[in-house]
């Protein structure tokens, strides 16, 4: 077995799961002194830029995730049954966790093809569901014909936020966290 002399670069492939292409992030010793120069000057090494990227990713797991078993809780601890649009955002919401942990470990920013559409359509649901019951769209074209009403709110934080207000919050926060590591990894 070789052995290294201290200081130098690590060999290739070496490091963390979560980083991608380590390969590619591989800085020979005759880079080493342009390297702490733009270190000096504040210049973003690639390996900050896949730390930033998989924070990005790990932050929408955690959104998701709180999302999926708050939703949980709200119809299995509270009893609160879901509506019509409440299940729809569901069946967006639930593989969420699941893309997004596939995208962590190791770290795949290509996940973001899969997981952006999915948050999208469920965005499109929640907003939908949220001007119903605030009252921009009329009850007449609500999908909600038996069972639960859509258009009432069964629950309110702070007499003002409604659960699908909450979807709404939550979808749009991981679309735009998606969107910019989209814009990231180009």
């Amino acid at each position: 077995m070789r052995s290294r002399r201290r200081g130098a670069a690590p060999p290739r492939g070496y490091g963390p799961a979560f980083m991608p292409n380590r390969d590619r992030l591989h800085v020979d010793e005759d880079q080493d002194e342009d390297q702490g120069q733009d270190q000096e000057q504040g210049a973003e090494q690639p390996e900050d830029r896949a730390d930033k990227r998989w924070l990005v990713l790990f932050s929408c797991w955690l959104l998701v995730t709180g999302a999926t078993l708050g939703s949980f809780f709200l119809s299995e601890i509270m009893d609160l049954p879901p509506c019509s649009l409440c299940w729809y955002q569901r069946i967006f919401m639930f593989p969420l966790p699941i893309i997004l942990l596939r995208g962590l470990f190791p770290f795949d920013v290509q996940v973001v093809r899969y997981a952006l559409p999915i948050a999208a359509v469920g965005w499109g649901i929640a907003l939908y569901h949220t001007l119903l019951q605030l009252g921009v769209i009329p009850e007449t074209v609500a999908p909600c014909r038996q069972g639960v009403s859509c258009s009432s709110a069964q629950l309110e934080l702070f007499g003002l936020v409604s659960i699908p207000m909450l979807s709404l919050l939550a979808f749009s926060a991981v679309v735009a966290a998606l969107w910019i590591l989209r814009r990231w990894s180009r």
